[in-house]
């Protein structure tokens, strides 16, 4: 069954918050396991971000979330948020396409 992880925060930083993903993806190539990511502004709130990271399952999630890289960039998140990270963990049901 796959999994998703949905993660909130808000961010006047957002070109700082790009540069940590982009590191993150440099250092976990060949390593991590998500298979798609998406990172989505609130059109409603300019500054409050979602990002929708899926993965094959909840154990490729742990194994990625293991990454020394996740740790750094988790940590990063975190300093750049004016508020949040908040995560929420989803079991994946269905797509449709």
């Amino acid at each position: 069954m796959g999994f998703v992880q949905i993660i909130k925060l808000r961010s006047d930083r957002f070109d700082e918050l790009e540069a940590a993903h982009d590191e993150w993806r440099a250092a976990t190539e060949g390593q991590r396991t998500v298979v798609r990511e998406m990172l989505c502004q609130d059109r409603d709130d300019p500054g409050s971000y979602w990002m929708i990271v899926e993965f094959p399952d909840v154990d490729a999630a742990a194994r990625n979330n293991d990454l020394e890289a996740t740790g750094r960039i988790a940590q990063r998140l975190a300093e750049l948020a004016s508020a949040g990270p908040e995560f929420v963990n989803l079991d994946l049901l269905r797509v449709d396409e």
